[in-house]
């Protein structure tokens, strides 16, 4: 028997997400990791799951993601993307929502290269008059 799937890619900076809902009980799996042993910070489990409390379908879906690239606060940036896609493709009338708050938008910061002569993106060396 074919269960229904939702899938939805999420990316912030070099992270990227691959989420796949699936109807169940709002058990999250990161990695083949309990949310709560990924994530040790409470911000960044409630980032995860606020897509869910937006459209008012907390525990009726369970999370399956693969997340790779970037540190953990990108990850869960692309978790919350990839996990508000999946929910536009289960029940479309949930775009309202998650546009109004603004989950179905990429986030277009990325770190800015280094440039020739300078410390850093923008960090030069200490001016000395002698």
């Amino acid at each position: 028997m074919a269960k229904t799937v939702y899938i939805g890619t999420g990316r912030r900076k070099k992270a990227v997400a691959r989420v796949r809902l699936i109807p169940g009980t709002g058990k999250i799996t990161v990695n083949k990791k309990d949310l709560d042993e990924y994530f040790p910070l409470e911000n960044l489990k409630r980032e995860v799951k606020r897509p869910f409390e937006v459209t008012g379908t907390e525990g009726k879906f369970d999370v399956i993601a693969l997340v790779d690239g970037g540190g953990t606060t990108g990850q869960a940036g692309a978790l919350r993307h990839g996990v508000s896609r999946a929910l536009l493709e289960a029940d479309p009338e949930n775009r309202p929502a998650l546009k109004a708050a603004g989950f179905l938008t990429r986030d277009p910061r990325m770190k800015e290269r280094k440039k020739y002569g300078l410390k850093k993106a923008r960090r030069a060396s200490q001016f000395s008059k002698r």
